[in-house]
Order: structure tokens, then sequence, then C-alpha cells
């Protein structure tokens, strides 16, 4: 990829809309918003303010659309390189139009991600910065958002970066001894050294202990709802997307099918799966749509168990049990408006028991707060919170612990080398989180998944 070259790219929605915005990044942007740019007033573009105009084709001796243009000067953007944006109406064919115009001026157009990578590449933010922004485009909650705000705001960033200097004044030390054989140094500073590599440990164990919860903030959990048939399993997935989604019938077995839909439950996504209900047939369709059910339980961040508490307790009931042994689950009692009669034989087996009844949506919200509260334990103001929430973080800060863990081992040993390879190999793995350490082809995965005006 050419990272010096200008490039263009629509940075508003496909489709009809508003508003239209062509974003252009590098060293020709002033020349195409002095070529494209007929401001009203005289004066020019000036940088970081609006100038109102028209977008003019002079090939067609034409005005294409009525704008709002902004040029910021570099280093001061988003790119840290010269940047236009052409505001124009939204209409697909008018922003077509003024983005071929920018191409015909000798522009190419941008890959995925290519201005936040060039924002990386230029020093504007690191790599967890980047990733945070693509996490705010995509958050569906309001703790992801604040989540991935927290984190483009260089939160973790500071993390990271502590971690790093405390493991930099490590190998400093390890590497003086190194350096330097005959000169009169002492003795090895073990306690510095060692204090330094155990604040770094305790930080990255911190964080690696903060990534469940941050994955389930930044892509929400999947919440499998099973039962018997007629225990009120479809009513519930009802009741809790307060809309008609799922058929509800007398009829056993009405649900054949995996019905998916999302929902927030107290700041947290969810995505919750009604499934057919558990228990001995010999209809085909019906026992393809069990089937599909049990392959669904080990997948699932949490089982919602669906009883009927009105009702004694059954072989199919046992089935339930069965399934869900050793799973994340909750039992949920329902029909609790009428008599109870249901006893489970071993209640232990669920992490808690939640009474409903899915109908007249008693205890609904009191479930929905039980199940964010599983997921989402962190104390403290969410505008504070730091967490992990990628995989990738993860895995680097795993290999940074791994070499920590080894140097620990070979301490007692006094091997200097050994000793200074081990402190390398975990700045690397912490480096890599944020960007220190990287290579194109990591870069070419992470912006991929990027729009193209972004």
């Amino acid at each position: 990829m050419y990272i010096h070259d200008t490039i263009a790219a629509v940075s508003t929605p496909p489709g009809n809309g508003g508003i239209g915005i062509v974003r252009v990044s590098g060293d020709l942007a002033a020349h195409v918003g002095i070529t494209l740019f007929k401001p009203v007033k005289n004066g020019g573009l000036v940088s970081h303010r609006f100038s109102f105009g028209t977008i003019y084709d002079s090939a067609h001796d034409q005005v294409v659309d009525e704008a709002m243009a902004v040029f910021m000067r570099g280093p001061h953007s988003y790119t840290r390189e010269n940047l236009l944006e052409l505001h124009c109406h939204g209409g697909w064919l008018v922003v077509e139009r003024v983005l071929a115009l920018v191409l015909s001026c000798g522009v190419r157009l941008a890959e995925a991600g290519e201005f936040t990578r060039r924002a990386f590449l230029n020093g504007r933010i690191d790599l967890t910065q980047a990733e945070a922004v693509m996490d705010i485009i995509a958050s569906e909650s309001d703790s992801a958002l604040q989540l991935a705000q927290n984190i483009r705001g260089g939160a973790l960033s500071q993390r990271i970066d502590a971690i790093r200097g405390l493991l930099l004044q490590a190998l400093a030390l390890v590497e003086a001894y190194i350096d330097f054989p005959d000169d009169d140094l002492g003795h090895l500073d073990s306690v510095a050294i060692l204090k330094a590599v155990d604040d770094a440990r305790q930080q990255i164990a911190e964080l690696l202990a903060s990534f469940e919860e941050g994955r389930v903030i930044r892509d929400g959990i999947a919440v499998l709802i099973v039962g018997k048939p007629n225990a009120g399993k479809s009513s519930l997935l009802n009741r809790l997307l307060n809309e008609n989604r799922a058929i509800v019938t007398h009829i056993p077995g009405t649900t054949r099918d995996i019905i998916e839909q999302k929902v927030n439950f107290e700041g947290l996504t969810v995505r919750l799966l009604d499934t057919a209900g558990i228990r001995h047939t010999e209809d085909p369709v019906e026992r393809e749509g069990i089937s599909r059910t049990l392959a669904q339980i080990p997948l699932a961040d949490l089982i919602l168990a669906v009883f009927d508490a009105s009702a004694d307790f059954t072989s199919e009931d046992q089935l339930i049990l069965d399934a869900v042994a050793g799973r994340r689950a909750i039992a949920i009692m329902n029909k609790c408006d009428l008599p109870r009669q249901l006893s489970l034989p071993d209640p232990a087996l669920f992490l808690e028991t939640v009474t409903i009844a899915a109908l007249s949506g008693h205890g609904i919200d009191h479930l929905k707060q039980r199940v964010s509260a599983r997921f989402l334990a962190g104390s403290g103001d969410s505008r504070d919170r730091v967490a992990l929430s990628r995989a990738r973080h993860r895995d680097a800060l795993e290999v940074a612990a791994r070499h920590l863990a080894t140097f620990g081992d070979n301490f007692g040993e006094q091997n200097l080398e050994l000793l200074a390879l081990d402190l390398r190999g975990a700045l690397d793995g912490v480096g890599s989180v944020t960007g220190q350490v990287v290579n194109d082809e990591l870069l070419d995965l992470i912006f991929s998944s990027f729009c193209i005006g972004k």
C-alpha cells in the first residue's frame, strides 16, 4: 500500500440520506478543494473553517451540487495529512458524481480503513485506539460504546505504556551488567529488577482477568432458551422482546426451528435464541429441531432453562436437566401466577432460580437484571472502565506473561543473557498490543474489517 499518495472515499453510509461526505487525504487535498469547490465568499478555503459554496464540474461547465467544504492542514487532522471534506446532499447519485470528480484530480480510491491506518502510521493514534474507532461504529449498547470510547481516548494505551515502562526499567538494569561486565557496578540489583517485573506481571494479570467482561461488553452474549414443549419458551422470548416474535399456541411442538433476535439487557447486548421443545418424539421435523437445539447448548454463553412451575416434574423435565448439566444455566420457573407444583430434583445444576410469569410479564425485569449482573460484574463508573475486549490483545499479553514466567524460573541462575531475552520477549508481546511491534500482515488483517471511508 502506498502511504504518501492522496486517497478519497465516501465516509457516509451508502444509500440516500440528508448529507453525503467525500473525504480526501494527502498532498493533493488542497488542490482538489481549489479545483472543485467554489466558495460563495472570496478568500478560498481557510484551514479548519467550513465554507459554503458549490461543487463545480469544469469539464461539463456544470454545478454538481451546493456544498460545505472544510480543509484541515496537516498535521492537525485525523490522518495528520492535508485533509479535505466535501459535504454535499446525500443522494447516492450526487455523492458518486462528487467522488468521481475528486478521483479525476489524480486521487485514488481509498482501501478499507485506510484513513485510520494512516492516522496510526503517522503517529496520531496507536493500534488499540485505531481498533476502538471500529468498535465505536459497531457498538450496540451503551456499555460497549463507553468502553470503546475509553480505549479510543487512550485508557488502555496508558496501562500498556506503564507495563512497558516497568519492563524497560528491568531490562536496562540487566543489560547494564551485560554491556559493562568489567565496570564496578556492584552486585546485580535483584530487588529493583524483581519488583519491576512483579509489578508488570501483576498489571498484565489484571488486564487478562478483564478480558471475559470486556469481550461480553463488546460482542454481547448468546442466551439459549430451552425447555420442554409448552413450558413457555416462546412466551418468554416475546416478553423479553416486547413483541410477538414467536408463535405461541397450546399445541406442543409449535417451535421447530431456532428463532434468533438481539435485545438489550441493562446495557448488555443479548442474542436470544428460542428453540424447539426438548422431548421424545417420532416426528422427523420436530426431531430435527430438537437436534439443532442440543447442538446449540455447548455454544451458548448462558442457558435459560424454562420449566412449567404449575405442573409436576416429568421425564421431559429430566431431559432438560440432562441437557444443561455442566453448563452455565439459570432455572426459569414460569407460570408463577398458578399454584406451584414443580420441585426440581437437582437444583444445584443451576446458577440460580428466577420465578416469572411470561404471559403477564411478572419477574421479567428481575430476570434481565440477573442475566446482566452475571456478565457485567465490574464495579465503578463505566466511564473509567478499562478492559481487554479483543482476542488479539489477550493473546499478546499471554505471550508476555509466559516470558515473564520463564524470567522468574531463570532468575535464580543469574544468566543475564537469558534474563534479557525473556524481558525482550515480554516487551514484544506488550508492544504488539499498541503497535510498537507490528507487521504489515497484521495491519492488513486489522484494517480490512473497517469501512472504506474510515
